[in-house]
């Protein structure tokens, strides 16, 4: 049910210049989602009353991904006054009446989970605190606000890296950027938070000391996993945060009942599914929304995006996207699957085989060496090696059907569009330019003529005259 008495405020209005990018810092994804989309996804786990995303640079980027992710997140833009107290109160100015808690997240925060968030604001809430920061204790602080707290152990204020003193640069206690506010002492404060610092910007984090200065209880609560607590602000610290994502991930689905081979070379998006009894083997990335049923065996070397696999299939070396393989179904190893590409039940895509926007009925096989675009195939077919569906004549595109339980030779090429009918059988080599009736042969070749002799009479003094030449001895002293 909705928390009445919470609001979430996401602020996604820096520009993130360390991550040196035409992309904006929040949008960088890991583990199939943007920065921003999973800090939404969180966001919206506690069913909050409200949820409003503060938004500066690239505004109308990042606005995008607020309505994709989360479409009813109210977006607000931050003016030219600079910093986080700032973007708070373009926030509140959304709540005018609002008198319950305010949860702050910053949009770089990726891997804090609704468990640890909940722990927070129940935290605060026995407490009954103004305010609660969350913390984390870190052996290399650098870059991070320190907490700073009073003889008896309570929160006295946050003091950013760049204007810590020697002493407070020795604290280890970090300010992990997330906090839970009363909304009324929230608002009355950010009123007399001013820019007397390092940077000349409007902290969030002078709200600590002047609510302590007005004697009202500040709280700290300490992060159970510092490491997701951290903020991403490089693309080292963002690859560090997408590996420890999909380590979580991939151990949630072992523990579901996937066997994963080797977790180190595995990677799983969040928003993947995989059933009990699936095997992922070494070096396979299962990504987006990809689903996998049961007993189903995806790799090695394999990536699948947005993919389905049925129950049992095989999928070994392969690249495929947005593409339906069947239950039981076989596929690889090196074959690609392009969007659109449906292998039905028992189906079989094989060796160095590409497809695209093809439906490739129940037991059907393109075993080797093939191209198969734009194209139906019928249950029950075979598909001779070196097979190429001709669909583009320079202009459109078009399409190929062939019937059931229909056997093609090697190295056809149908030229589209064209239909070959139920039960047909093409000969090796053939050019289909023509619909084939059903259960007919269809055959275009002429006859084998072979001119003895050409190889001495053109080639001569070369390996091959010599191998014929030596032939031709042997088979006269046979005769003799």
């Amino acid at each position: 049910m909705t928390d009445r008495s919470l609001a979430v405020v996401v602020l996604a209005a820096g520009q993130g210049t360390r991550m040196k990018s035409r992309t904006p810092k929040v949008l960088h994804r890991i583990g199939g989602r943007s920065l921003l989309g999973h800090v939404l996804a969180t966001a919206g786990a506690l069913d909050p009353q409200r949820v409003i995303v503060v938004v500066r640079h690239e505004r109308d980027l990042v606005a995008a991904a607020v309505s994709d992710a989360a479409p009813a997140a109210v977006v607000v833009d931050q003016d030219e006054i600079p910093g986080t107290g700032r973007a708070v109160q373009s926030a509140l100015a959304q709540l005018p009446d609002f008198t319950g808690d305010v949860l702050v997240l910053s949009a770089d925060v990726p891997l804090l989970d609704a468990d640890a968030l909940g722990a927070l604001l129940a935290q605060h809430r026995r407490g009954d605190a103004a305010a609660t920061v969350l913390s984390a204790t870190l052996d290399d602080a650098t870059g991070y606000g320190r907490v700073i707290r009073d003889a008896d152990g309570g929160v006295a204020r946050i003091v950013e890296h760049k204007d810590a003193d020697p002493a407070e640069l020795l604290v280890t206690e970090i300010n992990a950027g997330v906090y839970v506010f009363r909304a009324g002492p929230l608002r009355e404060h950010l009123e007399l938070v001013g820019t007397a610092n390092a940077q000349g910007e409007r902290y969030l984090t002078d709200v600590v000391g002047l609510l302590r200065a007005s004697r009202l209880p500040v709280a700290a609560a300490s992060a159970p996993d510092a490491a997701a607590a951290l903020g991403v602000n490089d693309r080292v610290q963002l690859a560090d945060a997408a590996a420890r994502l999909n380590a979580r991930t991939v151990r949630r689905w072992q523990l579901a009942g996937v066997t994963v081979l080797d977790p180190a070379t595995t990677w799983i998006d969040v928003d993947a599914t995989l059933a009990p009894d699936v095997t992922v083997l070494p070096n396979t990335h299962i990504l987006r929304a990809t689903a996998i049923a049961e007993g189903a065996t995806v790799g090695p070397d394999t990536s699948l995006v947005d993919c389905e696999v049925g129950e049992g299939a095989i999928v070994t070396r392969t690249d495929a996207t947005l593409a339906v393989i069947g239950a039981g179904a076989s596929v690889g190893p090196f074959a690609y699957l392009r969007p659109g590409t449906e292998l039905g039940d028992r189906g079989k895509i094989g060796t160095f085989v590409e497809t695209k926007n093809a439906r490739i009925g129940g037991r059907s096989k393109v075993p080797h060496l093939s191209y198969v675009g734009d194209a139906e195939i019928g249950e029950g077919a075979n598909i001779g090696a070196g097979t190429i569906v001709a669909n583009y004549d320079g202009v459109a595109k078009h399409r190929t059907e062939v019937g059931d339980e229909v056997r093609t030779g090697a190295h056809n090429v149908f030229v589209a569009p064209v239909r070959i009918g139920d039960g047909a059988y093409t000969g090796a080599g053939t050019v289909v330019r023509k619909d084939v009736p059903p259960g007919a042969l269809a055959v275009v070749s002429g006859s084998q003529r072979n001119v003895e002799g050409w190889v001495l009479t053109h080639r001569p003094g070369t390996s091959a005259a010599q191998a014929a030449e030596k032939a031709a001895h042997g088979s006269q002293e046979e005769d003799g």
